[in-house]
Order: C-alpha cells, then structure tokens, then sequence
C-alpha cells in the first residue's frame, strides 16, 4: 500500500477541485448522502394525512435497538450509534484491524400543541424506522359545510 500526500490545505487550488469534481460517482449511493464530516445522515420521508404525520428514516443495516426515540416539549430527536470491529489475525500480527463508528441525531420541529404525544408510535421495518404522530383533534381539517342562514 502506497502513501499519498495531500499538499491541499485550505482553500483548494483550481486544477485539483475540477479534478475533484470529474473523479466523483455521481451514482455511488454510499456517499450520496454524506456530511461534511464523511459521516451518513439518514434521509427523511415527512408526510401529512388528515389524521397524522408519518415520518420514515431510511437506515438499513441498524437494528431497532440501535435507535433512541425521544420526544422533550415539541421536538423529537431520532438518534443511533452504531459500532462494528472486526479483526483478522494471523500469527499474533495484524494484517487487517478495522473499526467503524457511526452515529447520527436527526431532530424534528413538532407543530405546537397539535400533536398528540401521548400516541406516538415508532417501528422498525426493512431498513425503514416509521414514526406516527397523531394530530390532535383540533388540528384536523375539517370538511367544508354548508350553513344555513336564518
């Protein structure tokens, strides 16, 4: 294995960001959603339905012990920390040690006062985490009527 240095700091010269910019798989869906820390965010579904907000976090791979669901005044956080080591030896020396740390918080701005957060619901299912958050009643939409004059 070879070592390359990296003269870069700071601001990148012309030449290398084009280079950076025509090296890149536009369609590697590992790094598609990646932060600036090189660490994956979970992409979110919102939907609204009459009735409640259904929120899906794609993180196939993770396990639902692996998430912490919480809920503090209107803000719900959805978080996971992963580790993974896995070590191959051969005559007491390494010849391959990797570790993996990732973790990630995504947190979401709940309507005031119009959720019901007392039925909250999330499962885990084929890589999706599904949370439903009911409305409230007041929340809902009413249909239109018809009011009679007098």
């Amino acid at each position: 294995m070879s070592l390359i240095k990296n003269n870069r700091q700071g601001m990148p010269s012309l030449p290398a960001l084009f280079n950076d910019f025509f090296s890149r798989d536009l369609f590697n869906w590992d790094t598609f959603n990646n932060s600036t820390s090189n660490t994956t965010i979970p992409a979110v579904n919102l939907r609204e339905t009459n009735d409640e907000y259904l929120v899906e976090l794609a993180a196939p791979g993770l396990k639902k012990e692996d998430f912490k669901v919480n809920l503090e005044a209107n803000r719900l956080s959805i978080s996971s920390e992963f580790r993974s080591e896995s070590e191959d030896q051969q005559g007491g020396k390494y010849t391959s040690r990797e570790f993996s740390y990732q973790s990630f918080k995504r947190t979401l701005i709940l309507p005031d006062g119009l959720v019901d957060e007392d039925g909250i619901k999330a499962r885990y299912d084929s890589g999706l985490l599904h949370i439903t958050i009911p409305k409230r009643e007041e929340a809902k939409k009413k249909a239109p009527r018809q009011i009679a004059i007098s």
